[in-house]
């Protein structure tokens, strides 16, 4: 019994602790379509909420997604385009200079 206990506090630690579980691919595709979906109100908003989580692409709702990665890439995301850009500006830099642009870079808003 004494070395069960200690055993059975820790397990309940850890189980404690732990992160919640990952976000599955519905609630990562709801989340970006929501995203995409900010100014929209009413029925703007659920036909396009509709159609953008059936995976039906419109020319409207194309202009809230990522451009078309190169052939063979799957499509990135805007943060990974904004990465993406920040890193080839940031050539040459090293150390405190580089950790310093790229975030001010990646804070930006478009």
């Amino acid at each position: 019994m004494k070395k069960t206990l200690p055993v059975l506090l820790a397990a309940a630690a850890l189980w404690l602790t732990a992160p919640a579980h990952a976000e599955s691919a519905q609630q990562t595709k709801m989340k970006e379509c929501a995203t995409q979906a900010k100014g929209k109100t009413g029925a703007e908003r659920k036909a396009f909420m509709k159609e953008c989580l059936a995976g039906k692409a419109t020319a409207a709702s194309e202009a809230g997604k990522p451009a078309e990665a190169p052939a063979g890439e799957k499509k990135l995301t805007a943060q990974q385009m904004k990465m993406r850009e920040c890193n080839s500006q940031a050539k040459g830099m090293k150390g405190e200079e580089r950790k310093k642009f790229m975030k001010e870079c990646l804070s930006k808003k478009k």
